[in-house]
């Protein structure tokens, strides 16, 4: 906490040109509530300033704002969207689900498919997972490049990913220059919390539905994952578009972490109503005085 009692989110946030070791960023943190009343009424707060934030930045009509969400299966990324945006006008927030893709898709580059997703002007656009997995589990997947159909001279073990970071950099750059603020929470999950999160998917019938039978599998993968985030972190944390590493053993914790870097992102923008103008103003009485009659 600082000075004022607010998280610190500098502490969660990546530095451009930083090695990440993902050993030695928690997974766990001091809880920022002292109790599950104190952490409502926290994340009550945080939503109302969003909400605030988010219609000036509609009715300012300059910027918009991409948030991306990346994490290991049961790291808590839809809880994470669903809780911390709850308070934000549908029509300025929109969120993307980004599955396995498909043949039409595939026919295109990497980027096509979330590049016209990208939030308008004034609106939140929330990407569930993103073009990022093109550098995770297509990394930890080779084999599934196969099926993009790329050129023999672009496919090239190792080359292709470092290809890949700098086109995400610079699409990111591009989209900064343009107005949308990009920022980008990696959930930070133990081995052991996510095994917990599983048996409760298996023992507890109202989670059953969440259960997926894959994604045990991938856990075999866990090291290779771990590599994989390590290097994306690495390569594509930005000053303009940064990673912030949440760590999300504690659910609660992570809502409220990530909740005030959005506060702080879209407070920084400094943006605010449209002056009216003494014509605008003397319309307004006008045509008030008519409603009046």
């Amino acid at each position: 906490m600082d000075s004022r009692g607010r998280i610190s989110v500098g502490d969660f946030r990546v530095p451009e040109g930083k090695t990440v070791v993902l050993d030695r960023w928690a997974t766990e943190t001091k809880p920022v509530y002292k109790s599950k009343d104190e952490y409502k009424q926290l994340l009550r707060e945080s939503v109302e300033q969003m909400s605030d934030l988010q219609e000036k930045m509609y009715a300012h009509n300059r910027y918009s704002l991409l948030l991306i969400f990346q994490a290991m299966d049961a790291a808590g990324k839809d809880g994470a969207i669903q809780h911390v945006m709850s308070g934000i006008n549908p029509s300025g927030c929109q969120v993307f689900n980004f599955k396995q893709p498909s043949s039409t898709e595939l026919d295109h580059d990497f980027l096509w498919r979330t590049y016209v997703c990208l939030p308008e002007r004034g609106r939140i656009g929330i990407f569930n997972r993103s073009y990022y997995e093109e550098v995770l589990i297509v990394r930890v997947h080779p084999e599934l490049l196969r099926f993009q159909n790329l050129p023999d001279e672009v496919a090239i073990p190792d080359a292709i990913w470092q290809g890949r970071f700098r086109s995400i950099r610079d699409m990111e750059s591009h989209l900064h220059r343009s107005g949308t603020r990009v920022v980008k929470f990696f959930l930070h999950l133990s081995k052991e919390e996510q095994r917990k999160r599983f048996l409760a998917r298996i023992d507890e019938p109202e989670k059953n539905w969440k259960f997926n039978t894959g994604d045990v599998k991938e856990r075999e993968h866990w090291d290779e994952y771990q590599s994989a985030y390590a290097e994306c972190l690495s390569e594509t944390s930005t000053d303009d578009s940064p990673w912030y590493v949440v760590p999300a053993d504690d659910k609660e914790n992570a809502r409220l972490i990530i909740s005030q870097v959005i506060v702080d992102t879209l407070g920084s923008l400094q943006v605010d109503y449209p002056a009216v103008t003494e014509a605008q103003r003397g319309e307004l009485q006008s045509m008030r005085a008519m409603l009046a009659k």
